[in-house]
């Protein structure tokens, strides 16, 4: 059994919980993005100020959904592939500083362990057995010095596809009633049904990924969604009156 394999099963590490960033990320996105070209078409036809038809709707929510999708996408795969670079760069300068300076590298490494809670004695013990090894010695510098953590288990064409796909799926929810009925307050109220519940939706994922408490994965879902929307149904209005 290979090192993912025994930290899935042993840790229960699922898909959900590998890609939770991505999925949350890219979902709530998508949501919150094509909803608020609904809500700003929306707006402007309040009180019959503009007349929009579906084919409108549509073309602008999918034409922003997919284009917003692709650069979610790439833009997590760089995010993540920027990660990698910062990491491995700042962890060869902190291998060169054990070799040019190891007496400053073993003070640092002692004062880290002994901030961590170990007793001096302890401490001195552990930072001469960690410094003959300097590269776990670096490791332990990057986490505990820096705040940084290996990044090489994140593939980030992985992770664009994950918030891409998540972008999409979730995203396209506050459509569909404008593939079925005219743009009119009907299609418009169902397209708030729609995305209330893919924001629920998303916030049960994220409890059944993290085992938080339900009310607060759902509620901080549902209310960031849902301040986007009215900001977006509110420019729609105020521009279209």
């Amino acid at each position: 059994m290979d090192w993912e394999e025994h930290r899935r099963v042993a840790h229960s590490l699922g898909r959900t919980q590998e890609f939770l960033k991505q999925i949350t990320y890219g979902g709530n996105d998508g949501i919150v993005t094509t909803f608020a070209i609904v809500a700003g078409f929306a707006g402007a036809a309040a009180d019959g100020v503009a007349q929009v038809g579906p084919l409108a709707v549509l073309v602008f929510g999918l034409a922003n959904l997919f284009a917003d999708g692709v650069s979610m996408g790439f833009g997590e795969f760089l995010s993540t592939r920027s990660a990698h670079d910062l990491f491995h760069a700042r962890r060869a300068r902190e291998l060169q500083e054990i070799a040019a300076n190891p007496d400053q590298e073993r003070f640092e490494l002692n004062t880290i362990l002994r901030q961590r809670g170990l007793p001096d004695e302890d401490a001195e013990a552990a930072t001469e057995i960690i410094s003959r090894n300097p590269a776990m010695m670096a490791d332990l510098m990057m986490t505990y010095e820096f705040g940084m953590s290996d990044p090489d288990a994140d593939n980030p064409a992985v992770n664009g596809f994950f918030t891409f796909f998540s972008f999409v799926v979730f995203g396209s929810v506050p459509l569909i009633p404008y593939f079925l009925l005219p743009a009119d307050n009907t299609a418009f109220r169902l397209s708030l049904a729609a995305s209330f519940a893919a924001l629920v939706a998303l916030g049960l994922l994220r409890w059944n990924a993290t085992g938080e408490r339900l009310a607060r994965c759902v509620l901080e879902t549902v209310a960031v969604g849902t301040i986007c929307g009215v900001v977006a149904f509110g420019v729609g209005w105020i521009v279209g009156g």
